[in-house]
């Protein structure tokens, strides 16, 4: 099997409208109601490419419709193609695997909406959540799988579904799932698909790296490998900067640009949990909704505080680097790196949760004394600089809290979080005047 080692960048006759692919009448109505009309630059170049069949291993930043071209791909060869024989409804027809509860949740959601006017059934897979309801949920029959990994294995180990009448499958994030530790099961589930050239497979991922390629080589029939614009790794519509800032500067200078700013949705990211109860408990006391995504924070809860951030119930989420890729948030309009990110293509990602599919934003990054040390790696990934502004004398006079009672949505606990707010040394209290007596001493 002959690999493909070259770059496909736009055709000169490619297509700009979502009207000029002739998709399936129900497919194009769904796109419709959500607003699509022009291509994304990625899916100019994917879709005509994925549509006719063919095998795709597509790199690209984060934002720029990725997944709106491998479900659209997947509903159009469903909806336009039958069923292979002695196919049943615990045979999925497509299978897409992506190594985030959040990404799995977000593709599933983008999936129901253009499934709307179809009749294919879908179901998400993902740990955090009831695993009987899941698994009853096969009962019923499923044409598209969509799951992590391990919760993927667990049903097919438990014969809920079978992958041998499988037509598509899809790998998303693919660098993503090396880097958690997944790739041992991604190779079992691949290994229990039909053979390469029985069905077709698209792999996306944020860099192709070596050890992507050998993937797609094992297991892909001859892959295109595109990518989809030259240059700068980051959205041309992200303005930004940086401050040189010391650990303890860094919250009032925060809570100074959000009010300079106005920020009504906006994204804080941190390295370290702990950091960000202390941070997002701040941030409510000074008036600001803000609720906080952590590894730690329940499936559920986790799920209610990012609808409440999509409807703008809450106007500022911090996060650890679970949320900087799989998220599709609309109208997030600033991102800040309060702590810069130990990996430089975590930069990217953070950021591209901002100017998303053509939009703008707007991307402030904090190089404290603790997180300094990774600017060189970053702006070396990214090829250039991040502009310098200095800070304002006035910055960093945030006063006093407005709202001291005020806390923040998805604290695992409030006295945990509280005791990190506490200065560590403590005056020591009087002992009470009231001593016990001594105890008789042994005859």
């Amino acid at each position: 099997m002959a690999m493909y080692h070259r770059y496909l960048y736009y055709p000169h006759m490619s297509p700009t409208t979502f009207t000029e692919l002739n998709l399936p009448k129900t497919l194009q109505q769904g796109i419709d109601e959500l607003g699509y009309t022009e291509l994304t630059p990625v899916q100019q170049i994917a879709l005509p490419i994925s549509l006719a069949g063919k095998d795709v291993a597509g790199q690209g930043r984060t934002g720029t419709g990725k997944t709106a071209t491998f479900l659209i791909t997947i509903f159009n060869r469903l909806l336009s193609q039958p069923a292979k024989d002695g196919r049943t409804g615990q045979h999925p027809r497509a299978v897409v695997i992506a190594p985030t509860r959040e990404l799995v949740i977000q593709i599933g959601e983008d999936a129901k909406k253009l499934a709307k006017h179809t009749d294919l059934k879908l179901h998400t897979v993902y740990g955090g959540v009831d695993y009987e309801k899941q698994r009853k949920a096969f009962d019923d029959g499923v044409d598209i799988l969509i799951g992590t990994p391990g919760r993927l294995i667990d049903y097919l180990k438990k014969n809920c579904y079978r992958l041998n009448k499988t037509e598509i499958m899809v790998l998303d994030e693919a660098d993503r799932m090396f880097d958690l530790g997944f790739i041992k099961d991604i190779r079992f589930m691949l290994r229990r698909l039909p053979k390469y050239h029985e069905r077709q497979a698209l792999l996306f991922s944020a860099t192709l790296s070596h050890r992507v390629m050998e993937l797609a080589y094992e297991h892909m029939n001859n892959p295109e490998k595109l990518r989809a614009e030259e240059g700068e790794l980051t959205a041309s519509g992200i303005t930004e900067s940086l401050y040189h800032t010391a650990m303890e500067d860094k919250l009032p200078l925060l809570i100074y640009l959000l009010r300079q700013d106005n920020v009504e949705r906006g994204m804080v990211f941190i390295n370290e949990k702990r950091d960000g109860e202390r941070v997002a408990r701040q941030l409510a006391k000074y008036g600001f909704k803000v609720g906080i995504l952590s590894g730690d924070v329940r499936q559920k809860k986790r799920m209610r505080i990012l609808e409440d951030f999509s409807q703008g119930k809450l106007h500022l989420l911090v996060a650890t680097d679970v949320a900087s890729r799989g998220l599709h948030i609309d109208g997030v309009t600033h991102v800040f790196n309060y702590d810069l990110p130990d990996d430089a293509e975590n930069y990217v990602h953070r950021i591209g949760r901002t100017a998303r599919a053509g939009s703008t934003g707007t991307a402030i990054s904090f190089a404290c004394e603790r997180f300094c040390f990774g600017l060189p790696d970053i702006e070396a990934y990214i090829k250039r600089s991040i502009p310098l502004k200095t800070i304002p004398d006035e910055a960093l006079d945030m006063g006093k809290p407005t709202h001291p009672d005020a806390t923040a949505e998805g604290l695992k606990n409030e006295d945990r979080a509280a005791r990190h707010d506490k200065p560590k040394h403590q005056p020591h209290q009087r002992r009470s005047q009231h001593r016990r007596k001594p105890r008789p001493k042994a005859r």
